[in-house]
């Protein structure tokens, strides 16, 4: 695997809230003895980004930004021909359907990418994605998954070899330009998304689904100001996208 990739994925681990906490832990820890005071103080401040980090409403304002540029996609453009279902992560288990080996990422997208096709059937999926040490890609496995919804084998290409957002839209841009392309993929991954389609000269067509953040603006009840672990993910995916975005701006 690509040294630069893994670097990137390490330093992305570490960034994030649960990589914060563990790098407070750690320094608490090697301090305890040595000096005390610098101890309790790293300790307070795993503490005090577990308990933030862990709130919904702090996680859906960190988040809601991401989710919130693009609207789902329920008219399709009559210029479409393809669309793209960006790679995402599976865990290869042969005792299982395709769809039961989905993480839910990868799952909520081709679901989208199935829904969309079954409004338009001539369209053509195109999914992509490496197989990140798994035995087959995750676009191997989107496929699989799409057709177990459906979808006819010949009406699926896959790309099996992007690592990351950048070398999908590089990769896939040279058979999808000057055509009309529907983007799928998770609703905070989607603004850097369609920029490095537009960077490699393709306008797309956003397709976000996987919102992790929904009725923002809603009634909410005692229980949502409580921390819980899904408002981690949520804080974990900001953070990472926050990170990500970063990245693009300093390489484009």
């Amino acid at each position: 695997m690509d040294f630069l990739f893994t670097l990137k994925k390490l330093f992305g681990m570490f960034a994030s809230p649960t990589g914060l906490i563990l790098i407070f832990l750690l320094l608490a820890i090697i301090f305890y003895k040595a000096k005390p005071k610098l101890s309790f103080r790293t300790l307070c401040l795993g503490f005090v980004v577990f308990l933030l980090g862990s709130m919904p409403p702090i996680a859906d304002r960190l988040l809601y930004p991401f989710e919130q540029q693009y609207d789902a996609l329920n008219t399709i453009p009559q210029n479409s021909e393809y669309i793209v279902v960006l790679g995402c992560a599976h865990t290869s288990d042969e005792t299982m359907p395709a769809l039961s080996q989905l993480k839910d990422c990868s799952l909520a997208r081709v679901v989208e990418a199935v829904r969309l096709y079954r409004l338009q059937p001539n369209l053509t999926i195109i999914t992509s994605g490496s197989n990140f040490d798994e035995r087959i890609s995750n676009a191997q496995m989107v496929k699989r998954a799409a057709i177990e919804l459906g979808v006819p084998s010949s009406k699926i290409l896959t790309e099996n070899y992007p690592l990351d957002t950048e070398e999908e839209a590089q990769l896939i841009a040279p058979r999808v330009q000057g055509k009309g392309v529907i983007l799928v993929t998770s609703a905070n991954h989607m603004p850097r998304a369609v920029k490095y389609f537009e960077h490699y000269g393709v306008d797309v067509t956003p397709a976000p689904t996987h919102f992790l953040v929904k009725d923002f603006y809603g009634e909410k009840n005692l229980g949502y100001y409580l921390p819980r672990p899904s408002a981690l993910e949520k804080s974990t995916r900001a953070l990472y996208e926050s990170l990500g975005q970063l990245w693009q701006w300093l390489k484009t």
